[in-house]
């Protein structure tokens, strides 16, 4: 899991604002192709949501516990919750309708 505060997951996702966690692995073609999409989102959505990489492979007892099969899989977590899941590389418009329909401060 990549994140500088050392936060845990449960905590992360226990957000009033939307979490979108990616669940990738460092082999996964498709995942690669992602990350530059979810590094524009984070520009786009600035504070309005939290974006959060997993590495499947380092981080097998959350991908266990999520049922996460294949990567990308996509989540949006908002107070705990899984509000949306999907796996595949999303476009960069999907993701953006996505966070604004769990945001209390659409883009």
């Amino acid at each position: 899991m990549t994140n500088e505060n050392k936060e845990s997951f449960s905590e992360i996702i226990n957000s009033e604002i939307p979490v979108l966690v990616d669940f990738f692995a460092t082999w996964c073609g498709p995942c690669k192709q992602q990350a530059p999409i979810l590094d524009e989102l984070r520009q786009l959505i600035g504070n309005r949501a939290r974006i959060l990489k997993v590495d499947v492979d380092r981080n097998p007892g959350i991908a266990s516990q999520l049922d996460i099969r294949g990567v990308p899989t996509l989540m949006i977590f908002k107070n705990g919750e899984i509000k949306w899941r999907s796996s595949g590389v999303k476009h960069l418009s999907e993701l953006v309708q996505l966070l604004n329909q769990h945001s209390s401060r659409p883009a």
